[in-house]
């Protein structure tokens, strides 16, 4: 897979706002850990591979279970494996990224405000959002995951 464009080079000031909001989602409250779960939840769904790339690296990088990771597709199956908190953000994640399609129930906020304060959902939103625009990006402009990049270096020095 080849980029297309360099999205980072060709619109820096927007990239620098993403940024900050990334910034502040990161320094919101919520645990890092759940964020990063968030994030990898939504580019799944969105077939991110740039992003499935990087949000387990960090995943692994915080402590997280491969056996956690793995499973996150199928969360709700995973029986006791996510806590509450998690099987909550998860499904809010779900939820709000197929929006087309959901139309995010009465009852899907009820279960999340079960969970989440207001600022909470209003951040773990921000968050899905945010990850939401990180994947049209570089879904649209083919950004090349660091595996595949990381592979065609070992390959060309071979």
């Amino acid at each position: 897979m080849t980029q297309r464009l360099d999205y980072n080079a060709a619109a820096p000031a927007g990239m620098k706002a993403l940024g900050g909001v990334y910034g502040y989602v990161g320094q919101s409250g919520l645990p890092k850990a759940l964020i990063d779960l968030v994030y990898l939840r939504v580019s799944l769904i969105n077939g991110c591979a740039y992003c499935i790339d990087m949000h387990t690296r960090d995943l692994i990088k915080g402590g997280m279970s491969i056996e956690k990771i793995a499973l996150t597709p199928v969360w709700h199956e995973a029986g006791g494996l996510f806590s509450n908190q998690e099987e909550a953000a998860l499904r809010w994640a779900e939820t709000v990224t197929k929006v087309a399609e959901t139309a995010v129930p009465d009852a899907e906020f009820q279960a999340a405000r079960a969970v989440f304060g207001e600022k909470e959902l209003a951040d773990l939103t921000i968050a899905i959002g945010l990850m939401n625009i990180y994947n049209r990006l570089a879904i649209s402009f083919r950004a090349t995951p660091l595996t595949v990049k990381e592979k065609e270096k070992q390959n060309s020095a071979a």
